[in-house]
């Protein structure tokens, strides 16, 4: 039998201690009847302080905000990504470390390192790419409106990626492209538990050379998730969408964040792709590590 998903030995244990921990046990059990007064004290963490107003919103976990929405000046997050998916005739193993902060009220700011490793599974290797550190991302992201009373979100932000080369052709050429992409962001939440998320907007990338070219895409990706009472575990399903020249690639990646601990949280992603033209399955594991800060 063809075996269509995998997970490397690594990641795979890293799974089953996951899903078999008792904090996970409190997202997979049936869902508790509902409790008002956990719901509401949660919520007050987040909006109920001394600050600028904001809203507590589910951020996606495979492509995740800049920054919280209505985010307050001095909060900051570490996040470590690893991600695999099957391409038919290899595999792509994904591994980023990201940085976000908010140096201003509203204003968040980003830096992340992707790093890509390849590995043939068939006999057609040679279609496999070389390694590569595929950029250097900074970002920023500014929530221009945010209403308690509304329960709703928006931001503007850009994300600009430098193009590398892959790790055997650094020597040669350093940089062989940018990356362009503003982006909006709307969100809402329904009650005390229900979120949605809409982020869209064009991606530009630039090659240089003299027959350097630009390709261009637009993205729409939404997210609904459903927050357990008074915890930050959540389950939802994000969906991304991309429009390319003449092709549409559309993605389903079911997704639930966990809390291990106050300032600790992991986000497990499937992803399950509508047509299989150029992958199959795929699955990424996000770790948030949220230091301490002062609303000051």
């Amino acid at each position: 039998m063809t075996q269509f998903f995998r997970l490397p030995d690594g990641l795979r244990l890293l799974t089953l201690l996951l899903l078999t921990s008792p904090a996970v046990a409190q997202v997979t059990e049936s869902i508790p009847e509902r409790n008002p007064t956990l719901d509401s004290l949660y919520i007050a963490e987040t909006q109920d302080v001394v600050g600028p107003d904001k809203v507590l919103h589910a951020e996606p976990l495979y492509i995740d905000l800049i920054r919280d929405l209505g985010a307050r000046k001095g909060e900051r997050e570490w996040n470590v990504g690893v991600g695999l998916t099957d391409n038919f005739a290899y595999d792509s193993n994904e591994v980023l470390v990201e940085y976000e902060w908010a140096p201003l009220n509203r204003l968040g700011l980003e830096v992340e390192v992707p790093v890509t490793f390849y590995s043939g599974r068939r006999q057609n290797d040679m279609q496999r790419p070389a390694h590569r550190l595929n950029g250097l991302k900074t970002a920023f992201q500014y929530s221009f409106y945010v209403s308690e009373k509304a329960q709703t979100s928006m931001a503007f932000g850009y994300i600009n990626e430098v193009l590398l080369n892959d790790f055997n052709a650094l020597g040669r050429k350093l940089v062989t492209g940018n990356g362009y992409s503003p982006f909006l962001v709307v969100a809402r939440r329904w009650g005390s538990n229900f979120h949605s998320l809409i982020y869209t907007g064009p991606i530009w990338e630039q090659e240089y050379g003299h027959e350097g070219h630009t390709e261009f895409s637009y993205q729409l990706n939404s997210s609904f998730h459903y927050m357990i009472p008074g915890t930050r575990n959540f389950v939802g399903l994000e969906t991304n969408k991309m429009w390319h020249t003449n092709d549409f690639d559309l993605t389903f990646r079911p997704q639930m964040r966990v809390g291990l601990a106050d300032n600790l949280m992991v986000g497990i992603v499937g992803g399950i792709p509508l047509r299989r033209e150029n992958e199959r399955l795929s699955s990424f594991l996000r770790l948030i590590y949220e230091p301490g800060h002062s609303h000051k």
